[in-house]
């Protein structure tokens, strides 16, 4: 199957749809699940088993993930995508994770996260683009707000994390702040 690619200075991001996930689970071995997948056990792909034969998506909403490799070395580092998207409304929430503590720190999601952004508003058509984040999550804080994501408040005790309920800060960009934010920075896709 042919995998739909963005590529950076350092990175190829590749499209994980549902359509990918029938083919991964459909047709690839054990074996090639974990190596495509990038999992390190059968535990692992357990997990990931689990939430695909739950269903990964639902009426009305949908998913889209990029796969993060690092281009040197062809090893998955994270990945940056949209969940919780909602068609009819032309929004959905983003979200991403470096799997490894040295990969972080070292612009990586930054650069990771431009192309994406722009993915969504063009060929995702979305209008609104969302991130909830943890009060204490200053990286992610951090990059949110460099890319002109605009704080709107905080949602009580929204989500739980290691088995506590935790707040979330709300952060959205809209398509037309993100093509002002375009023409006035150094940002380029």
């Amino acid at each position: 199957m042919e995998v739909e690619e963005l590529t950076t200075s350092r990175l190829k991001l590749r499209k994980l749809t549902p359509e990918v996930f029938d083919y991964i689970y459909r047709d690839l071995s054990e074996k090639k699940q974990l190596e495509f997948l990038g999992l390190n056990s059968e535990a692992e792909l357990e997990t990931e088993k689990n939430k695909y034969e739950e269903g990964l998506w639902t009426y009305n909403k949908r998913f889209l993930y990029f796969q993060l490799l690092e281009k040197k070395s062809g090893k998955i580092i994270g990945w940056c995508g949209y969940h919780t998207w909602y068609l009819d409304h032309e929004r959905a929430e983003i979200g991403y994770v470096l799997f490894e503590a040295d990969y972080k720190r070292k612009g990586l999601m930054s650069e990771a996260i431009v192309p994406i952004i722009e993915y969504g508003f063009k060929q995702m058509k979305l209008n609104r683009i969302e991130a909830f984040i943890g009060p204490k999550n200053q990286a992610s804080i951090q990059l949110i707000s460099k890319l002109n994501f605009v704080k709107e408040g905080q949602l009580r005790e929204h989500y739980c994390e290691n088995n506590r309920v935790e707040d979330s800060i709300v952060y959205s960009l809209l398509r037309k702040e993100y093509e002002i934010f375009l023409k006035n920075t150094a940002y380029k896709v």
